[in-house]
């Protein structure tokens, strides 16, 4: 058996060791990397997410619209059916009807 510096044969296993977690420190600190460039699309105040940016608006037709917004109001009891009544004919752009006060 060879012998290192006088250290004996029981100094390879702990060489072994240090090897792997150098190489694991390794895989684990670019794995990170490539997960932070690619999460982020430009560099810092381009206007890209995830740079803090606010995201953009929705484009139209994505998401609840103005009517399913103010029936879900009604649906859970925020606003009476008088008002929702006045508010659906405002969005639809007809006089709203009469009203009690």
């Amino acid at each position: 058996m060879m012998y290192w510096y006088g250290h004996g044969g029981w100094m390879w296993p702990w060489m072994v060791v240090g090897n792997l977690l150098f190489w694991i420190v390794i895989v684990v600190v670019a794995v990170l990397a490539y997960r932070a460039f690619t999460q982020r699309s430009g560099p810092p105040g381009s206007g890209h997410p995830g740079w803090g940016t606010a995201p953009s608006p929705p484009a139209p037709g994505h998401g609840p619209g103005a009517e399913q917004i103010l029936g879900e109001r009604y649906a859970r009891g925020e606003i009476d059916e008088e008002e929702y009544q006045r508010r659906l004919a405002t969005l639809r752009g007809k006089p709203p009807g009469p009203t009690e006060s």
